[in-house]
């Protein structure tokens, strides 16, 4: 008989521990997920902040990269030849972006919006033929033009 008893002793033990064990685990998440709980407070400042930011990204798109360099020259009938320049790459690689600007006193012809030099350096592969004497160069490259 007393290992009868003995038995269920042990057994409501169990229980007891068990539900004891449950309800702590219970108590303990549910103070847990009341702490995760975070109340921001925020100077009316930032919002005026961001709207400047946004502002600032719609005057100046695209981001900092690299494009290849393929012409520049100063003096009489530079801005003429860096055309001539623009248009025959233009023939060459239609689906690649070409830009011509001037920083005194050079005309440049720049290609490509490419995000890292790695990549400016893979297409100057390409143009190693057709412009031996190209290199990449940082620039402010637009995102829009997928296609370099």
């Amino acid at each position: 008989m007393s290992k009868f008893l003995f038995c269920s002793v042990e057994m409501n033990f169990k229980s007891y521990f068990l539900t004891l064990l449950f309800v702590l685990i219970t108590v303990i998440s549910f103070c847990q997920q009341a702490e995760n709980q975070t109340e921001v407070f925020k100077d009316k400042m930032i919002d005026q902040l961001i709207e400047k930011h946004k502002e600032y990204n719609q005057a100046n798109p695209g981001v900092d990269g690299f494009r290849v360099q393929i012409f520049f020259d100063s003096g009489n009938n530079s801005k003429r030849a860096a055309a001539v320049a623009r248009e025959h790459f233009m023939e060459l690689y239609p689906q690649v972006v070409a830009y011509l600007t001037f920083k005194s006193p050079y005309y440049r012809v720049r290609v490509g919006d490419f995000r890292t030099k790695l990549e400016a350096e893979g297409f100057l592969m390409q143009l190693s033929g057709q412009y031996p004497n190209a290199f990449p160069v940082p620039d402010r490259v637009l995102t829009e033009n997928k296609g370099n």
